[in-house]
C-alpha cells in the first residue's frame, strides 16, 4: 500500500476517532428554541449624563454596559432560573436567556427596571399641573413629582441613592396590620445621610409637607412617609434603618426588594426583543428534525448505493462520519444549536454528497477514457481532476455561511455557524475519509476481477442516454433566456401585487403561537380579537392545531389579553411561542438583510472574477439573482412570511446556485484549455452535458433531504424546507439553462 495511502487513512481515523471522543464527552448547547425558555434582548440607552461621561472616557459605554451585565446577573441569580446565561451582544446588547422560564413577562419587568432608587426632602407642594418628573426653571435642583395620592410636591435633590442601601428585604406586618412593607438598611456614610435627612424633616410641624421625605424608584414616588413625632430635629432616625410602605401585595414587595438588592442599573435599558418557546415545541421540533435527518439520509444513501454500487456504500459510510465530526465541531466551538441550525446540519448532509459525486463522475469519465483502465488509477484521477470544482464550490458556499454569521444575528447566524461547520465537514468526509475508504477497497483482489462492483467501471443510466444522443441544448440559447425572463416577470408582479409578508424580525411587533386540542376558526379568532381592541392583530394557522396572532408593538398585559381571548374560543389553548420586536431592532434586521444580500452578491461576483473569467462570473452572479427574486417571487404569491428562517434559505440557495454554475463553469475552462479552437458555444453545451449527471445526481440526493424536511419536520421547518426545495429547482435550471446561456450571448457581444 503507497505510503500516502497510510497516512491518508491514519488521519482519517484520528479524525473520526477524536470526533467520537468529543461527541461523548462534551454536550451541545441547545438554543432555547429546542429546549424551551425565554430570550430577552436588551439594549441601553445612554442619558445626557452618561453620553457626557463618554465624552470624558471613551471607553464609558461599554464600561457601562458591562457594569450592567453585572447588575443583571445578580438580578436573575435573585429570579431563581436554572442554568441562565447573559453575554453582551456588540457594545450596547446583552442578551438574556432563561431556560425554563414560560412567563417572560416578571423577568421583562424586573430586568428592564432601571431602579433608579433615590431619597429626597420634600421642600413643599407645587403648583406646576404636570406630573411628568421636570426640573423647575426657577430651580434647577429642584424637582416635581406627583405622591401616591397625586398631589404634586417639590422635592430637594437627592440626598441619598441606591448606592447608599446595604439590604432590602421584603416584611409583612402581621401584629400591627400594615400590610407587607420592604425595610432598607443603609451602610457607611448613608446612615448618617438618612439621619441627617430625617432630621431636616423633623424640623416642620407635624402635618407639613416638608415634614415628609419622599422615597423615588425610576423617577415615580413609591413612598413619602412624614417622619414620627417622636424624632427630634436635627437629630434624625438613628440605626440607619426604614420601611418603604405602599400597600404592596407580598409579589410587588418582594420585586422592589429584588431591584433594590440588585442594585441600579448604570444607565436605562429597553427591551428590543423577547422570545419565549415552550418546552414541547422545542421537544417537537429536535424529533421531527432527528426523524428527517434519519429519513432523509436512508433514503440518500440507499440512492447513492443504486448509482455507484460499492463506492455508494463507502460514500455512506463516510457520511455518517460527517455528521460525527460536525456534530464534534459543533460541541468543541461551544456553538449554540438552534432550529434553524439544526434544519442546516441536516441540509449539510445533502450537500456532503455532491463532493462524492463530483469524484465518482469524474472517476466514471477517467475510466471511459482511457484504453486500459483500472478501478484504482480512474478513482486517482478522478480525485485530482475533481478538487479544483469541489473547492470552488465549497468556498462558494463558505461565502454565504460567512455572510450568516458576519451579518445577520439569533437564529439565522446559528444557521450560518452550522452550515459553515457543515460545508468543512463534508470535504474532509469526501477527500480524506470516502478516499482513505476506496483506496483500501480498490486494492482488493477481488475487486480488480470485478470492477463493476465499484459502481464506476460503467458510465451510468443518464451518460448513456446522452451519449446515445448527444443533444445540442445550447442551439438556441436565448430560447432559454426569454423563458427566464417570463419566469422572472411572473414572480416579480407576484411581489408588486401582493406583497412581501414581512415577519416580525423585520417589521417590529409581536408574534404569539398556540396549539389547541381542535383546529380553530380563524374568523372567529380576527372578531372576538377586534372585540377585544386588536383590529390589525393578523390570525394564521400554522400547522395541524396550531394557531399564530401577530400584532403591532404590544405590551405584555395586552399579549395576556389576547392569550385569554384566544383561550375563551379554543379548547386547551397552550401558548408554545411569543416573540417580541422592538422597532429599532426590527428595521436593523431589515437593513442587514438587504446588506446580507448585496454583500452575498458581490462577494460571490469578485470570487468568482477572480477564478473564473468576467464573463463567466457575471454569468453566474446574475442567474443567482433570478433565482433570488424568482425564490421571493413565489413566497409572495403563496403569501409565505419573510422571516429570519426564510433569510437563511435565501442565503443558502445563494451559495447553492453558485455552486451549480461553477462546476459547469470549472468544466467549460477545462474544455476551453483543450480545445481551444472551437466555438464557446460548442464548449459550453459539451461541458453541460458532461456535468448533467453530476447535477442531476446531487440534486436527487439533496432532494430527499429536503423532502424528508418539509414533510416530516413539523410545522417550524415547513416553510424552511419548501424555500430550500423551491432554491434547489430554480437553482439547478438556473445553472444549466440562464447562467450558461447568458455566458453564450455574452461571449458572442464580447
Amino acid at each position: 500500500m503507497p505510503r500516502s495511502t497510510r497516512i491518508r487513512g491514519l488521519i482519517a481515523l484520528a479524525v473520526v476517532a477524536l470526533s467520537l471522543y468529543v461527541t461523548l464527552t462534551v454536550p451541545v448547547h441547545l438554543g432555547l428554541d429546542l429546549r424551551g425558555g425565554t430570550q430577552i434582548v436588551l439594549e441601553t440607552r445612554p442619558t445626557a449624563e452618561t453620553e457626557a461621561d463618554a465624552d470624558a472616557d471613551a471607553e464609558s459605554g461599554s464600561e457601562a454596559t458591562d457594569r450592567t451585565v453585572e447588575v443583571l446577573r445578580g438580578r436573575i441569580d435573585a429570579l431563581g432560573v436554572a442554568e441562565p446565561t447573559i453575554t453582551r451582544s456588540g457594545s450596547d446588547r446583552i442578551v438574556v436567556e432563561l431556560p425554563g422560564l414560560q412567563d417572560p413577562r416578571e423577568a421583562a419587568d424586573v430586568l428592564g427596571r432601571t431602579a433608579q432608587l433615590t431619597f429626597h426632602q420634600v421642600l413643599g407642594t407645587a403648583a406646576k399641573a404636570e406630573d411628568t418628573p421636570e426640573p423647575l426653571p426657577e430651580r434647577p435642583r429642584e424637582l416635581v413629582l406627583a405622591d401616591e395620592s397625586g398631589q404634586r410636591l417639590r422635592l430637594h435633590a437627592a440626598s441619598l441613592t441606591g448606592k447608599d442601601v446595604e439590604k432590602a428585604a421584603a416584611r409583612l406586618d402581621q401584629q400591627g396590620g400594615a400590610g407587607w412593607h420592604v425595610t432598607v438598611d443603609f451602610k457607611g456614610s448613608g446612615k448618617d445621610g438618612w439621619a441627617r435627612l430625617t432630621g431636616e424633616a423633623a424640623c416642620h410641624a407635624a402635618g407639613d409637607p416638608s415634614r415628609r421625605v419622599a422615597i423615588v424608584l425610576d423617577d415615580r414616588i413609591i413612598s413619602s412617609p412624614q417622619v414620627d413625632p417622636s424624632v427630634a430635629c436635627r437629630s434624625g432616625i438613628s440605626g440607619g434603618s426604614t420601611q418603604i410602605t405602599g400597600n404592596f401585595d407580598d409579589s410587588e414587595a418582594r420585586e422592589l426588594a429584588l431591584l433594590v438588592n440588585g442594585g441600579a442599573l448604570p444607565v436605562p435599558v429597553e427591551t428590543v426583543e423577547q422570545r419565549t418557546v415552550g418546552p414541547t415545541l422545542g421537544a417537537e421540533a429536535i424529533t421531527a428534525s432527528a426523524r428527517a435527518a434519519v429519513i432523509g439520509t436512508a433514503l440518500t444513501s440507499l440512492f447513492i448505493i443504486a448509482v455507484y454500487r460499492l463506492m455508494g456504500a463507502l460514500a455512506t459510510v463516510a457520511l455518517a462520519c460527517y455528521g460525527l465530526i460536525s456534530y464534534a465541531a459543533l460541541a468543541a466551538l461551544g456553538a449554540t444549536l438552534t432550529l434553524p441550525g439544526l434544519a442546516g446540519f441536516v441540509l449539510a448532509i445533502g450537500m456532503a454528497v455532491d463532493a462524492n459525486v463530483l469524484v465518482f463522475e469524474r472517476a466514471r469519465e477517467e475510466h471511459a477514457a482511457r484504453r486500459r483502465p483500472t478501478v484504482r488509477s480512474s478513482m486517482t484521477a478522478g480525485f485530482r481532476r475533481a478538487l479544483s470544482a469541489i473547492a470552488d464550490s465549497n468556498i462558494t458556499t463558505l461565502i454565504a455561511a460567512g455572510l450568516l454569521f458576519f451579518l445577520a444575528s439569533g437564529p439565522v447566524r446559528g444557521f450560518g455557524v452550522t452550515l459553515g461547520i457543515g460545508v468543512l465537514a463534508s470535504m474532509v468526509s469526501a477527500l480524506v475519509i470516502t478516499r482513505a475508504l476506496a483506496d483500501y477497497a480498490v486494492a482488493r483482489p477481488g475487486l480488480r476481477r470485478r470492477p463493476r462492483l465499484t459502481g464506476i467501471a460503467h458510465t451510468g443510466t443518464v451518460r448513456d442516454r446522452l451519449g446515445r444522443t448527444n443533444p445540442n441544448l445550447m442551439r438556441h440559447p436565448r430560447r432559454w433566456l426569454a423563458a427566464s425572463a417570463c419566469a422572472l416577470v411572473v414572480a416579480a408582479s407576484g411581489i408588486a401585487v401582493r406583497g412581501l409578508d414581512f415577519g416580525v424580525e423585520f417589521t417590529g411587533g409581536r408574534l404569539i403561537e398556540y396549539t389547541t386540542a381542535a383546529p380553530v376558526d380563524t374568523d372567529r379568532v380576527r372578531t372576538a380579537l377586534a372585540d377585544a381592541g386588536f383590529p390589525r392583530a393578523v390570525v394564521q394557522t400554522s400547522g395541524e392545531n396550531q394557531l399564530t396572532v401577530r400584532t403591532h408593538q404590544l405590551s405584555n398585559a395586552g399579549a395576556a389579553t389576547i392569550t385569554e381571548t384566544v383561550g375563551n374560543l379554543a379548547r386547551d389553548a397552550d401558548k408554545i411561542r411569543d416573540e417580541a420586536i422592538g422597532p429599532s431592532l426590527g428595521k436593523e434586521l431589515r437593513q442587514g438583510a438587504l446588506i446580507a444580500l448585496l454583500v452575498a452578491l458581490g462577494a460571490q461576483l469578485v470570487y468568482l472574477a477572480a477564478r473564473f473569467r468576467w464573463l463567466l462570473g457575471t454569468s453566474a452572479v446574475a442567474a443567482l439573482a433570478h433565482d433570488v427574486v424568482i425564490l421571493v417571487g413565489v413566497f409572495a404569491w403563496l403569501g409565505k412570511p419573510i422571516d429570519g428562517g426564510f433569510l437563511a434559505a435565501l442565503l443558502t440557495v445563494i451559495g447553492y446556485s453558485v455552486n451549480d454554475s461553477v462546476v459547469v463553469f470549472d468544466r467549460i475552462r477545462e474544455l476551453a484549455r483543450a480545445d481551444r479552437g472551437k466555438p464557446f458555444s460548442s464548449v459550453a453545451n459539451r461541458a453541460l452535458l458532461q456535468t448533467l449527471p453530476r447535477t442531476v445526481n446531487t440534486g436527487m440526493g439533496a432532494a430527499f433531504i429536503l423532502t424528508a424536511l418539509a414533510v416530516l419536520g413539523g410545522a417550524s421547518l415547513t416553510d424552511f424546507a419548501l424555500a430550500l426545495l423551491i432554491g434547489l429547482v430554480v437553482g439547478t435550471y438556473s445553472s444549466m439553462f440562464t447562467a450558461t446561456p447568458l455566458a453564450i450571448e455574452l461571449h458572442r457581444r464580447a
